[in-house]
């Protein structure tokens, strides 16, 4: 089921940001969240560095990176090979945090191997990748951490018992790497956003029928926005934009904290 775009302010510009002479990297970078995150920091002037493990798809976002100040360089890396993350981390001076995958499925059922797998990519590799982005931040005094969680890092829902605990444990090692990196002029914070425009959304909508027993078309009213108050996706550029926001100068004081962009789930 392909979700249709919905509307967000059409006269939104984009945040002044110059970051020429800048690495980031961004994990997850070959579709949706990943891939406008990438896509914003070449805008800025960034070098990108983009990690999936999907090379059409990063061949794809360095084609449509074409003309944008900074370039977009694609590393096809698997997230489950953690020695590898921590080693394509090493001198990134911005890290996105940003790869994930889903399974919809009571814990009764939940197959031990993809709870394994989800923790891995979606908890043990941003480690890692901190782990590898550290020394080079550290050594200059100056670095941006980004941890794309979710509301589900704040909030839980049936059936993503894996999810849900990966991104309770991403908001934790997020706090953690503020508290030990602002001695050295690194913040690291979240983003935790609803359910956004994405193919991780799409591919859940069926998982979420099953799983609620109601027919697909239902699931994203009354599942996906039922908790929230704005009655619409989220989309990835909106994501990007706060992800910019928090690399900025003027965003220097915030580090260890959840910038959600739930429309209104969390104010029940």
């Amino acid at each position: 089921m392909t979700v249709p775009r919905t509307p967000s302010d059409p006269g939104a510009a984009p945040l002044a940001l110059d970051l020429h002479g800048r690495t980031a990297l961004v994990t997850g970078a070959a579709s949706g969240i990943g891939r406008s995150c990438a896509l914003r920091l070449a805008a800025a002037g960034a070098g990108v560095r983009a990690v999936d493990r999907d090379p059409e798809g990063l061949r794809a976002l360095v084609h449509g990176a074409v003309g944008l100040p900074g370039g977009v360089e694609a590393c096809v890396v698997d997230l489950t090979d953690l020695d590898a993350a921590q080693g394509v981390a090493e001198g990134a001076d911005i890290l996105v945090n940003n790869a994930g995958l889903q399974l919809v499925s009571p814990i009764e059922e939940f197959p031990p191997e993809v709870f394994h797998t989800i923790l891995t990519v979606m908890l043990e590799a941003p480690f890692r990748l901190i782990r590898g982005a550290l020394p080079h931040m550290y050594a200059q005094g100056w670095g941006r951490i980004v941890n794309i969680s979710s509301v589900h890092g704040l909030r839980a829902s049936p059936f993503k018992s894996a999810y849900v605990a990966a991104k309770h444990g991403l908001e934790g090692l997020s706090k953690t790497a503020a508290l030990e990196g602002a001695p050295h002029g690194v913040t690291s914070n979240c983003v935790n956003p609803a359910y956004v425009r994405t193919p991780l959304v799409e591919q859940q909508i069926a998982g979420q029928a099953a799983a609620h027993g109601i027919p697909e078309e239902r699931v994203i009213a009354e599942i996906m926005l039922q908790d929230t108050a704005l009655k619409r996706l989220l989309e990835p550029e909106e994501v990007a934009e706060a992800v910019a926001y928090l690399c900025a100068p003027q965003a220097s004081f915030i580090t260890g904290t959840s910038f959600a962009l739930d429309g209104g789930w969390t104010a029940h």
